[in-house]
C-alpha cells in the first residue's frame, strides 16, 4: 500500500498550495485512494476519496474543500452532488463524459489506468469534468492523452517502471507531460512527490 506525500503548488508562478498526504492499494473493486490535503499554514483544507472499479471508471468520489462537498460516481456519463458550506442547498450535475479530474495527483493515475495506453497507442481524447479550488465548481474539459514511452530505471527495490505521458488541453493546445510510476505520480505540473513509505503498486 503507498502511502506517502505530495507537495502542491501553482505551475505558472509555484506558488505554494500545500501538501496531500496519501494513501492507495488496489483492491477487490479495484483501486482507492484516500488523502487528506494541508494548507501552506499546515491548517486541513479539504480531502479526497475516490475508487475506481476494475476497469477503471469512477464509481465513488468524494471531495472536500472550503466547507463544500461533492460526490459523485460513473453513472450516465457523469454524475454528481455539490453541496454549499451550510449544507442547505445541493446542487445535482450530470454530463456525458468519462470521468473526473482536479487538482488532486489521485485523478491522473485514474485516467491512465481507465485510458491504458501503450507506447503504440494513438493520442487518445477523454472528456472530463474537473472540479476547480477553492470551492470545487465543476468545469468540463476536453484532454488528449498519449504515452510516450515506459522506461524501467534501477532502486534499491528492483527495477521501477516509469510512464510518461504528454497531455493536452484540446481548448488551448497547452501540453505539459506527468510521470507515474504505478499508483504513484512521480511528477506533473503544479505536483511533486516529496515522500513514499513504500513502492508503487503494480496495476494491471
Amino acid at each position: 500500500m503507498p502511502r506517502g506525500r505530495y507537495s502542491l503548488h501553482d505551475p505558472h508562478d509555484h506558488t505554494p498550495l500545500g501538501e496531500e498526504h496519501f494513501h492507495c492499494a488496489p483492491g477487490p473493486s479495484g483501486w482507492r485512494y484516500v488523502s487528506q490535503i494541508t494548507a501552506p499554514s499546515g491548517e486541513h483544507s479539504g480531502s479526497v476519496d475516490l475508487t475506481l472499479d476494475e476497469l477503471g471508471r469512477p464509481i465513488r468520489l468524494e471531495l472536500h474543500a472550503a466547507s463544500w462537498r461533492v460526490r459523485a460516481a460513473a453513472i450516465e456519463g457523469v454524475t454528481w452532488v455539490r453541496a454549499d458550506p451550510t449544507g442547505d442547498e445541493a446542487t445535482e450535475g450530470n454530463v456525458p463524459a468519462h470521468a473526473f479530474t482536479g487538482a488532486s495527483p489521485a485523478f491522473l493515475v485514474a485516467i491512465t489506468r481507465l485510458l491504458r495506453l501503450t507506447p503504440a497507442s494513438p493520442a487518445t481524447r477523454v472528456r472530463l469534468v474537473a472540479f476547480t479550488d477553492p470551492v470545487l465548481a465543476p468545469r468540463t474539459v476536453d484532454q488528449s492523452w498519449a504515452l510516450l514511452r515506459s522506461e524501467a530505471h534501477a532502486t534499491d527495490n528492483g527495477p521501477l517502471t516509469v510512464d510518461e505521458y504528454q497531455v493536452s488541453a484540446l481548448d488551448t493546445g497547452e501540453q505539459h507531460t506527468v510521470h507515474i510510476s504505478g499508483d504513484v505520480v512521480l511528477a506533473a505540473p503544479g505536483i511533486e512527490l516529496e515522500d513514499l513509505e513504500t513502492p508503487p503498486s503494480a496495476l494491471s
